[in-house]
């Protein structure tokens, strides 16, 4: 049998404790290993693995793992941590390891085979995972610091702080079998061991809300090491752990301290003894080096004179630096870090350079994207060149800085002379297209600078592509302003004063991302994120890690709890997504209920239909969107929509007693809510397009009236919109799948590909490269105007897929799918992909006046039901396989419906 057995195994963390969850990403259609997990603290991983046939109908019906304290044991099948034995079951995600107890720094190896439809396979390629520090003793005694600012700082007004420089040397005079660093540098860290930077991650680690929990990440750094004299060094900036701006509004902005370090770093030899090198106050310090100043805000100063060659190798002279100090601990929880770090994940050359009066000069990247921007410059020491960062420009040609606040964006680098040199900033990053050049003697060229993109290490697992040009270039758009935006915690922008994970902005659009990215340790990080904010009392924030202190209790935006669970569970099947989060989730329903629900009435909003757009866009020109408009209906409606979520959480985690409560208060909000808000002409409210889709998507329109308002819907759409939306961050969530849903997803199409004001369309005409904040971006108040914002996105992502592609889950991560592309008049092709955790998922249609053809892709271990266009069967014919060998389910609405297994297949449908 021609089968091959995929073994990947990644992490995701969930507290209280952290589970290993089998969230399979790959890029494209390479199938690959992931790299074997270091420092995890889940003390019983879950497993997962996927099947790559050629055979179709390739469904498992049983497997066997076994796991190996050496990969020696383990090729000789000698499973001393778990044999499983044979089991009888599909499942090949989510499988929880059962064998051994794992303790602090053990290494697990492992493989698998399985019993399939098609016969048996061979065992797969060993993987492995190790356990990190799992208890608070296995760590060294002491954070080591510098718990003051120094005279070169300033913090009062800026928060322009120097780095700070740790070293230490040691000796290591056996030969090694293994090593690993486990670190934690807050805000942010780099690590070297003599003198080479160890992996490749940036901006590391994740921020949290320190004072709940601090992330660790471990490294093997064996191959760094090496006999006899070693020197560790490390350099910590202050990211969000010294906050940005502490000192403008200390009742809002949430501080944590100075930068601060713990490592550990176990050396096992081969004769079996061991040696730790733990941060201690044997460590030597300095603030004196050329990172002079770093924050998200303002920028990074750098100034090469103050390099010190071989600062972090062994041999330098340390005498004149400080020892360093005992600190305090931040109080937070250390955790291993499961979500991606940050890298440098693309790089981009300049289109252009000009030059501006005064010996200045505008660089143009041709993308707005979010990162640094390298430099190779020559001059004399001492020289400074400074380096101004924004997303647009003045109508003449100067940088347009007024939506970035108060925010620096500017880079200073001071050159150390001689020959050519080249830098990068470390603990920064920006939003940007253009560069303001200053300080060059000479004309620069495109070729002495590289524009590197960073954001979150997840693979991008989705392409989307169509015969509209259009439709493309906002999907480019989306992508290029999700991938941006990912930065540990989903930040809403990468530009200006605020780059904060706000709750409304992704609950709106993390299901769509998840067509595009392997996201799934993300969020799940980050609904820890929000669970760890929570108050005793049930309140949710609106920003969460709580960097802000902004606790204005409304629905919508503490509800993406809840819908960032679904999206998990609904996409990959992460029950722990729900049964984690269980218990917050009921806890701030009954908080807002208590607090705010009067005769079934939600009471309290906070945003409204967030940045609905002006009427025209001359209405909007030099407005402020900053107007908050809140909403009874929009806050019971979505009361009434999470107790419809909590039904089915609470079957999934086990808390069916509450099935009932929650089904009760539902019926109840639901009937008050249509009392309240239900007129006699067949609409909600007052007839805003909004105030239609909310109570019709969410099943609460009575159903004689639901096609009424239905009508009324279309012809905002249609009469009063002419074809465009007019929907803000609520509404747009749900404007597509609506249209679609009920019947019309022509005018889905019309309303996506709109270039006229308002709409993606509209952004994509006016040059926009990523997704603007505001439909009307190009001429509303500069103050919150955003050139690379999600929230708009809404549910567009998920329509390109779900309904153009015809890629669905029908049941959760795609065990079964359903595959009904809609036919749009003037949409001639749709190719599309997503990697499941199943596996490749493909569907790639042409159509013409004469004949539809139709390539699928099924991964094993899953099916499909397909809607294939047709006026009846004879028409359908299907290129590899008899047609007649397949499962006729039966012919609905110009439809002829299969049930197919894995494999490859290619329908056309044509006049006979």
């Amino acid at each position: 049998m021609n089968i091959k057995i995929c073994i990947l195994i990644i992490s995701i963390c969930l507290l209280p404790l952290t589970k290993l969850v089998a969230q399979i990403s790959l890029q494209h259609t390479t199938c690959e290993m992931l790299e074997n997990p270091l420092g995890i603290d889940v003390r019983k991983p879950r497993l997962a693995w996927q099947i790559v046939a050629r055979e179709r109908n390739v469904m498992q019906n049983a497997y066997r793992i076994i796991v190996a304290s050496s990969a020696e044991k383990l090729r000789a099948g000698e499973a001393d941590l778990w044999d499983s034995e044979k089991v009888n079951s599909n499942a090949s995600i989510h499988v929880t390891y059962d064998g051994k107890a794992l303790n602090s720094r053990d290494k697990a190896f492992w493989k698998v085979k399985v019993w399939t439809s098609a016969g048996e396979s061979d065992w797969s390629a060993v993987n492995s995972f190790s356990m990190g520090l799992l208890n608070y003793k296995d760590w060294p005694k002491g954070w080591i610091g510098f718990d003051r600012a120094f005279p070169w700082d300033n913090i009062k007004t800026d928060s322009r702080l120097s780095a700070r420089y740790f070293r230490k040397e040691f000796q290591s005079v056996k030969e090694i079998k293994s090593a690993t660093a486990s670190i934690i540098g807050l805000g942010l860290y780099q690590l070297y061991i003599n003198g080479k930077k160890v992996g490749e991650d940036v901006l590391s680690p994740s921020a949290t809300d320190y004072t709940k929990n601090v992330k660790y990440n471990t490294y093997d750094v064996k191959a760094y090491l090496q006999k006899g004299k070693n020197a560790v060094g490390t350099v910590l900036g202050s990211g969000r752990f010294f906050a940005m701006r502490q000192n403008e509004k200390p009742y809002k902005i949430k501080t944590f301290g100075f930068p601060k370090m713990l490592m550990n770093i176990n050396i096992v030899y081969t004769d079996g003894t061991s040696a730790n090198i733990d941060t201690d106050d044997s460590w030597k310090g300095t603030t004196d080096g050329p990172i002079r100043a770093s924050n998200e805000y303002d920028g990074e100063e750098y100034d090469a004179t103050k390099e010190v060659t071989g600062w972090n190798n062994t041999g330098f002279d340390d005498s004149k630096w400080a020892k360093a100090e005992f600190v305090q601990e931040p109080g937070g929880t250390m955790e291993a870090q499961m979500n991606e770090n940050m890298r440098v994940m693309n790089t981009l050359k300049p289109v252009s350079v000009k030059r501006l009066a005064d010996g200045r000069y505008i660089l143009d990247m041709g993308q707005n994207m979010v990162g640094w921007l390298q430099i190779r410059v020559k001059g004399s020491k001492g020289k400074q060149i400074k380096l101004r960062f924004a997303e647009s420009l003045q109508d003449n040609g100067e940088l347009f800085t007024a939506n970035l606040r108060n925010a620096k964006c500017t880079d200073l680098y001071t050159l150390k002379g001689g020959e050519t040199e080249t830098w990068d900033p470390t603990f920064t990053y920006r939003g940007f297209r253009y560069v303001e050049l200053s300080g060059y003697a000479y004309q620069p060229s495109v070729n002495d600078f590289t524009g590197k993109m960073i954001y979150d290490n997840i693979k991008t697992v989705g392409t989307f592509e169509t015969s509209d040009a259009l439709t493309n270039q906002i999907f480019k758009n989306a992508w290029w302003g999700i991938a941006g935006n990912y930065k540990g915690i989903p930040i809403d922008c990468p530009q200006r004063n605020e780059r904060m994970p706000w709750l409304g902005d992704r609950g709106a659009v993390a299901y769509g991302e998840s067509f595009l990215f392997d996201n799934g340790r993300f969020y799940a990080k980050w609904l820890t994120d929000i669970r760890n904010a929570q108050k005793e009392d049930g309140a949710i924030p609106d920003v969460a890690p709580a960097f802000w202190r902004y606790y204005s209790d409304n629905m919508t935006w503490p509800g993406a709890m809840l819908l960032v669970a679904e999206m998990l569970y609904k996409q990959t099947d992460d029950v722990n997504a729900i049964r984690d989060n269980y218990p917050a989730m009921k806890k701030w329903l009954a908080y807002m209920q208590d607090r705010y629900m009067k005769d079934y009435i939600l009471t309290k909003d906070s945003y409204g239909d967030w940045c609905m757009p002006p009427a025209t866009i001359e209405e909007g020109r030099g407005k402020s969107a900053d107007k908050k408009y809140p909403s009874e209906l929009l806050s019971t409606a979505y009361y009434y929509h999470f107790t419809r979520l909590m039904i089915d959480f609470a079957k999934v985690s086990g808390n069916d007693a509450d099935k009932k409560d929650f089904e009760l208060l539902g019926d109840k909000i639901k009937e008050a809510f249509n009392k309240k808000f239900y007129n006699d002409k067949g609409y909600y409210a007052s007839n805003a397009l909004t105030d239609n889709i909310i109570p019709l998507y969410f099943g609460m329109v009575p159903k004689d009236k639901a096609e009424t308002v239905f009508k009324n819907i279309t012809y905002t759409v249609e009469v009063t919109n002419k074809g465009h939306l007019s929907n803000g961050l609520v509404g747009i969530q749900w404007l597509m799948r609506c249209l679609n849903d009920y019947g019309r997803p022509d005018l889905a199409y019309t309303v996506a590909t709109q270039k006229t004001y308002p709409g993606w369309g509209y952004m994509v005409d006016q040059g926009a490269t990523t997704i603007w904040e505001l439909w009307n971006g190009n001429t509303a108040d500069q103050k919150m105007n955003s050139q690379n914002h999600v929230m708009m996105l809404g549910d567009l992502l998920i329509w390109y897929y779900e309904n153009l592609a015809g890629i669905k889950s029908e049941s959760a991560a795609f065990k079964k799918i359903m595959m009904k592309p809609e036919m749009i008049n003037g949409l001639n092709s749709v190719n599309a992909s997503y990697h499941s955790v199943y596996g490749l998922i493909k569907s790639s249609y042409t159509k013409t006046a004469k004949e539809f053809k139709w390539n699928i892709t099924v991964p094993a271990n899953a099916s499909a039901v397909v809607y294939v266009p047709a006026g009846n069967r004879n028409e359908v014919s299907e290129k590899l396989k008899s047609i007649k060998e397949l499962k006729f389910v039966k012919m609905e609405n110009g439809r002829v419906i299969y049930e197919i297994g894995s494999g490859d297949y290619e329908f056309v449908v044509g006049k006979k």
